[in-house]
């Protein structure tokens, strides 16, 4: 699967992203500095109808947002790895809880604690194509 986006059809690509979804609840965003993981991540929360405030969680790690389907509170849980040095310290600050609960989770910077995802995680990878313009496609590098 792979798209090409821009601010402008942005939150169609989203909801595309997740009708094509099946069985994996954890996405992990790889992409250099600044090529829209974040942004990509916002989108799809509000595809989802997340009302809350959706932002990095550069510095708390974690950030849970709450949406509702077929009359359900679900949970979705946006990590930002960045900051941390290992996967020892991805435990410690218990982010596998979040990662094997059956919600939804966006994982930016995956690569600092790749041993710590489940087996089904959808690998998404963000490129840059020009100022307005991005790829994303799902599977390997």
């Amino acid at each position: 699967m792979e798209f090409q986006f821009s601010l402008n059809n942005i939150g169609e690509i989203a909801t595309r992203f997740w009708k094509l979804q099946n069985d994996s609840s954890v996405f992990a965003f790889h992409g250099l500095m600044g090529a829209g993981k974040t942004t990509f991540i916002h989108a799809l929360c509000e595809a989802k109808g997340v009302k809350d405030t959706v932002g990095s969680p550069t510095f708390s790690l974690i950030n849970q947002y709450n949406y509702t389907e077929g009359g359900e509170i679900k949970k979705i849980y946006h990590l930002d790895l960045y900051r941390l040095k290992d996967e020892d310290e991805a435990i410690q600050a218990g982010l596998e809880d979040c990662l094997y609960s059956g919600d939804v989770c966006l994982v930016e910077w995956p690569e600092k604690a790749p041993g710590i995802f489940p087996g089904n995680t959808a690998h998404l990878y963000i490129e840059v194509i020009d100022s307005d313009n991005r790829r994303l496609w799902v599977g390997d590098k």
